[in-house]
């Protein structure tokens, strides 16, 4: 019997929102088991030049609830991405549209498969449509 063929993903998944979902549903489509980095708040705040609305701990919880999700962990460095790719064993990793070509160098580790965004949904829009700001 072979290896379930793994699937890694990695997100800030801040202020959880349907984009989120339609995108881990459609990372655990192309394997059967699932592994999600969810970005350390200091390494959003070096990416995005913000802290999360929700806490480290508090995206892990959300994203290890997911039915789909097998496994989470804490993505310290996006420099590190080769790193977890094979400390996970993963045989796909799922990036936005928004990262296309970023990480082509991985393909010598697995393959790399872009997936187009959920049309219309940011988490900076939302944000700041709650804080009135948009």
């Amino acid at each position: 019997m072979s290896e379930p063929r793994t699937v890694i993903t990695f997100g800030t998944f801040d202020v959880f929102h349907v984009g989120h979902l339609r995108m881990i549903e459609r990372a655990a489509g192309l394997g059967e088991r699932l592994v999600v980095g969810v970005s350390a708040d200091a390494l959003n705040v070096r990416k995005k030049g913000r802290e999360p609305v929700f806490s480290e701990q508090e995206r892990l919880a959300i994203i290890a609830a997911l039915r789909p999700v097998d496994g989470v962990f804490l993505e310290e460095s996006l420099e590190l991405k080769r790193d977890y790719i094979v400390e996970y064993g993963a045989d796909v990793l799922v990036m936005g549209d928004d990262w296309a070509g970023r990480f082509d160098e991985l393909k010598d580790v697995c393959e790399v498969v872009y997936l187009s965004r959920t049309p219309a949904i940011s988490t900076t829009a939302l944000i700041e449509k709650i804080s009135g700001n948009g």
